[in-house]
């Protein structure tokens, strides 16, 4: 899951719009405005001019898939392979609300997030390393804050939350033992905690006890195993130049190879955030070097899976929590949640294709709408589950990542 942290605009990057480039610095049309909810621009209908695009698109490999010049690695190397929706929908239109209902399918913070759902659903094939990894990057524009809610498991049992690791220096901290504690000596310690526990929660019978047991044996288990995962030096001249990055310097094209590595470990879940793409002033130029940061290593991902044959079941999305207004907020663009884009690949989707459209101007979406709710349906489609029917029990309610909604978008499927 590749996290674009702070609302791409769809409008510079998957969704050209001559419509709005013909239109550039004229009003905003108030038939297209009224009564829409706007973040910052609220209120402004008759100051409200149109932002042309602001970087050229062209169309790419046997698909003819249209993506803007900033992207021009994505755009070169794996347009066959993506899948484009361009009609997805939100209800936030603030980040750290759209973040968690792009992340829980809910408002309200405290709901498990997707890759806790999944873990719990699926479990993870690697036993040394946890099932739901968080890594994060930033630069290019303003860096809005992501909370560690984010990758909450909410009321799921506590193993099944995402364990972040750091971009540089020891992914986890207190990874190596202290001068003088051997394995031997720590796995003594672990053994008596864990006894102890035990002794204490045949009478307490508490699920956050039996978390705490289980975590910590597998911080045990990740002292053996994540020297070897972040050690990159056994990669190959070419896989390090594809992605540009020799590892462990907290760029979003480390933490790329680093998911790579992840996935082939068995590991269920792996979320990536690049903040940086909260661009209300100067995006011609700020979204050009956000792109910039994270284009080559995008693409590299979808290459490097692909050619090791893990790309047909490995699920890629690329994408952020809402889109861009057609409107000028200075020279930048306010948050929009009636239109954005975002991409797939591998798991079992449909390559090459665009699907959904927007209308002349890029703010509504008019034509296969997807709202995050469907997004997650498909998600989990993808990935073997049934989300109508993949409940946890609660307080009484069987919750689910869909709530009461969701329906799975059928013509994105391979």
């Amino acid at each position: 899951m590749l996290c674009m942290a702070g609302g791409p605009s769809h409008l510079e990057t998957f969704d050209y719009k001559p419509g709005l480039a013909k239109l550039h610095g004229k009003p905003m049309p108030r038939s297209v405005t009224e009564n829409q909810q706007i973040a910052q621009l609220q209120g402004q209908a008759d100051k409200l001019k149109v932002l042309g695009p602001q970087h050229a698109f062209k169309r790419h490999g046997k698909s003819g898939q249209e993506i803007s010049s900033v992207l021009p690695n994505i755009a070169s190397h794996i347009a066959d392979d993506i899948c484009i929706i361009r009609s997805m929908q939100t209800e936030q239109i603030n980040h750290d609300p759209a973040h968690t209902f792009m992340n829980t399918g809910s408002i309200i913070s405290g709901r498990p997030a997707m890759g806790s759902w999944v873990t719990y659903g699926l479990g993870s094939e690697c036993s040394n390393l946890p099932g739901f990894v968080v890594l994060t990057s930033v630069g290019g524009g303003q860096s809005q804050p992501i909370a560690a809610r984010q990758w909450h498991s909410g009321f799921l049992p506590g193993q099944f939350q995402g364990v972040r690791m750091r971009s540089k220096g020891d992914p986890v901290l207190y990874i190596n033992s202290p001068d003088g504690v051997t394995s031997k000596r720590q796995h003594d310690v672990i053994d008596t905690v864990r006894q102890l526990n035990e002794i204490g929660n045949k009478t307490l019978a508490d699920p956050e006890l039996e978390t705490r047991i289980s975590q910590y044996e597998m911080a045990f288990r990740m002292q053996m195993s994540v020297p070897g995962l972040v050690d990159f030096s056994d990669e190959p001249e070419h896989v390090l130049n594809l992605y540009g990055t020799r590892g462990a310097d907290g760029t979003f094209a480390a933490n790329c190879l680093l998911a790579r590595r992840l996935a082939e470990r068995g590991v269920r879940f792996v979320q990536l955030y690049h903040r940086g793409w909260d661009h209300h002033g100067g995006i011609k130029k700020g979204i050009e070097h956000t792109a910039r940061l994270v284009d080559q290593a995008s693409a590299a991902l979808v290459l490097d899976l692909k050619q090791r044959g893990l790309l047909d079941d490995t699920l890629i999305v690329w994408g952020g929590e809402f889109g861009r207004t057609p409107m000028a907020q200075g020279d930048g663009r306010d948050h929009h949640i009636k239109a954005f884009s975002i991409w797939l690949a591998g798991g079992g989707i449909r390559p090459g294709i665009t699907f959904g459209a927007t209308d002349d101007l890029g703010y509504h979406a008019v034509e296969d709408l997807v709202h995050v709710h469907d997004f997650h349906a498909t998600m989990l489609q993808l990935l073997g589950i049934n989300h109508e029917e993949f409940t946890y029990r609660y307080q009484g309610r069987d919750f689910r990542l869909t709530d009461v909604h969701g329906r799975i978008i059928k013509p994105i499927l391979a």
